[in-house]
């Protein structure tokens, strides 16, 4: 139950919502506005039906003890991938398989184990990731004081680097546990409709969490294993 939590309050993060940017130099002045860019990106993201996404954190972040997962999320919350979880203080290797209303989970060794909704009804529900009003839209458009600093590449992708802040209580509906709100950078498509690329929440005591998502919208399927 524990790992599940762990799980879904990180795959929440994940679809906010990494790899190396460089910057150009356009003025500040002449870069669209950041609370406009972030209207559409929250319009845009509320219709993602898929994404594939890689986390990595770097220090600790009470509530969660995830230092990485890559995998793939649908907006219904199923999802599958691989993670490593920080537990008893020691780093531990896992497969997952979110589908229906069962996590199946798998160690460093033996299989999969099932584990059903019944032992984890009181946990947050994998479908507010991309839900509009509960997901990681809320969060775009929740983000205060909206600034756009620069244009940058992100992975070869053209994108403009938004900075804002996000209250605890739009980040707890994503992550439980989080002690405090977070400073945010997102990295948005420069084209189309400014889907979000990469995004960053800054902590004040300097932990971070980097999510990248890629192939948005390409089909996903999960079955349960066998």
């Amino acid at each position: 139950m524990v790992i599940r939590r762990i799980l879904v309050g990180a795959l929440a993060l994940a679809a906010t919502l990494a790899a190396g940017c460089t910057s150009d130099e356009t003025p500040q002045g002449s870069l669209p506005d950041g609370s406009a860019l972030l209207k559409e990106a929250a319009t845009a993201t509320a219709e993602i039906g898929s994404t594939h996404f890689t986390l990595r954190v770097d220090g600790t972040i009470p509530g969660l003890a995830v230092q990485s997962l890559d995998g793939d999320l649908t907006k219904d919350g199923e999802a599958k991938g691989s993670g490593t979880l920080t537990q008893a203080g020691q780093l531990v290797e896992v497969e997952f398989v979110l589908t229906g209303d069962t996590l199946y989970l798998k160690g460093p060794t033996g299989g999969y184990q099932r584990i059903p909704a019944a032992l984890s009804s009181s946990l947050y529900d994998p479908a507010a990731v991309l839900d509009p009003e509960r997901g990681v839209a809320k969060l775009l458009s929740s983000t205060r004081n909206p600034t756009t600093e620069a244009a940058e590449d992100v992975g070869g992708t053209r994108t403009y680097k938004v900075t804002g802040a996000v209250g605890k209580d739009v980040l707890a509906s994503l992550l439980p546990g989080v002690p405090s709100g977070a400073d945010m950078t997102y990295w948005l498509r420069a084209d189309g409709r400014h889907l979000p690329v990469k995004a960053t929440a800054a902590f004040a005591d300097g932990a971070t969490a980097e999510v990248m998502l890629s192939d948005v919208d390409k089909p996903v399927t999960v079955t349960p294993p066998a």
